[in-house]
């Protein structure tokens, strides 16, 4: 489980996280929503360790992580899908998958045959490069990658965003699919509110780098949700 309690997170004077808790519990989709620019993303960068913490922990399964670099928190088992995907675009889809290989022992190095159910497309284009796919394929690749890595936590920054809906539905069935599987927990950053709250099991709402609402999805009061991602 990833437990982050109370962190402030600051860009030299000016505070982008205040007092940050949540949680993301194995076996669940928490989806954390929110405006442009009230520190969602900032937050991911605080967890996977981009950008270091004024206070507060960050603790996977009971062990504190604030303070190691980004490599040894994928090595604990972090998967990051940034913001932008951000795949290598001269690079083969079969290249950009095997950058996952990093940080995994040589007899783990391999692409699994889930990815390419979840994801066919990466299968048919294996050998074209990154740069010559859509926007919606450089998704799945950049989620695909991020797989490749067996990760225990899935983090995922605005995955829906700038992607066609056939895509984001194919994306949303993949995460219902790796949640049913019981292994790792997953954290959604997103501000497409229906498919958030469709897939999501536990929510969050930041305002001004705070959490101002949280619970889980049975309990949502979807008219105040809507009214914060709004205001």
């Amino acid at each position: 489980m990833l437990n982050v309690d109370r962190i402030d997170l600051y860009y030299g004077a000016a505070q982008a996280l205040r007092s940050v808790s949540l949680k993301a519990e194995v076996g669940r989709i928490l989806c954390v929503l929110g405006r442009n620019g009230v520190g969602k993303s900032s937050l991911l960068r605080a967890i996977v360790g981009q950008h270091g913490i004024a206070s507060g922990s960050i603790q996977w399964n009971g062990k504190e992580v604030r303070t190691l670099a980004p490599h040894q928190r994928a090595r604990l088992g972090f998967g990051y899908v940034p913001q932008g995907r951000e795949i290598f675009p001269l690079l083969s889809v079969k290249e950009n998958l095997q950058t996952g290989f990093a940080g995994l022992p040589r007899d783990e190095r391999a692409i699994d045959d889930e990815i390419f159910s979840l994801f066919p497309v990466l299968n048919d284009m294996l050998g074209r490069r990154g740069g010559d796919l859509s926007g919606g394929q450089q998704q799945q690749l950049a989620i695909g990658r991020a797989l490749v890595t067996h990760p225990k936590l899935l983090i995922l920054d605005e995955p829906t965003e700038g992607i066609q809906p056939s895509i984001i539905k194919d994306i949303g069935r993949a995460l219902v699919h790796l949640r049913r599987k019981g292994e790792m927990a997953i954290l959604v950053v997103e501000q497409y509110f229906e498919w958030a709250r469709d897939i999501a099991d536990d929510y969050a709402v930041m305002d001004r780098g705070a959490v101002v609402l949280a619970g889980t999805r049975e309990s949502m009061n979807e008219s105040e949700v809507r009214r914060k991602l709004t205001v």
